[in-house]
């Protein structure tokens, strides 16, 4: 069945954390008012979420059920996958400006722009692979901005698993986290081949032991959209 759709625009947004123009694809839903309040959800890889995770149209169908609050979608792309992996790997050389501009620029532009709540609970990250990471990281260094992460199959590295350990505002971060079986070996943009899944369960058993609001499953799949999509469905559900 058809469901009212809402719009996707682009937006370029002028960052001075990175010195750069970004792009921002701004989903607003069909009976989008000024009216209403709204919740934040950013997402890392913004293109992928929406073409390949079909985000908007997901969004669409739980908006018009009504099994969703009224949200706001902000995906945003990356440009290449050496500039990904700048500002997106824990060790990229852009990594914290990125993490800052997410924090200190978008979200007042947002809420400048938007009937939002300004609220860190309303605001959810959302990111698959480095794109996970990074939004990790972000809710980590910035609690209070940011009260949901949604991470599908993060990499995981002893920079993150240090980042979780020394972590003490745990209360303030509700985690939803999933990795596949099936990612023991999985190629990355540096060439190398990577387990994902034993990082994720250590990652898992740290989280597990602290007090954040935690889900966590192990899907039968490997590291790609096959398996990102469907599960968008319970995420989304889960966390608005």
């Amino acid at each position: 069945m058809e469901f009212p759709k809402g719009t996707i625009a682009e937006h370029t947004f002028h960052s001075k954390e990175l010195g750069e123009e970004l792009q921002l694809l701004i989903y607003l839903p069909a009976n989008f008012s000024p009216l209403y309040k709204y919740s934040l959800l950013i997402a890392q890889d913004g293109r992928d979420y929406f073409q390949l995770g079909r985000i908007g149209r997901l969004a669409d169908e739980y908006l018009y059920q009504r099994k969703i609050e009224n949200v706001i979608i902000v995906g945003i792309p990356y440009k290449a996958v050496d500039d990904r992996r700048r500002k997106y790997h824990p060790d990229g050389d852009q990594n914290q400006q990125y993490i800052r501009f997410l924090a200190h620029e978008l979200v007042p532009f947002l809420d400048k722009e938007f009937p939002t709540y300004q609220m860190g609970s309303t605001r959810a990250l959302i990111g698959d692979s480095l794109g996970a990471t990074v939004s990790f990281m972000t809710a980590l260094q910035y609690p209070h901005t940011f009260g949901k992460v949604l991470l599908q199959s993060p990499f995981v590295n002893e920079k993150v698993l240090h980042m979780v350990k020394n972590f003490t505002e745990d209360h303030l971060v509700e985690v939803y986290h999933v990795v596949g079986t099936d990612e023991t070996a999985v190629p990355t943009t540096d060439g190398k081949i990577s387990d994902f899944l034993q990082p994720n369960q250590q990652l898992a058993k740290m989280i597990a032991e602290k007090s954040f609001p935690y889900f966590y499953e192990e899907f039968n799949g490997n590291h790609t959209w096959t398996y990102w999509q469907p599960d968008l469905r319970r995420a989304l559900k889960m966390f608005f």
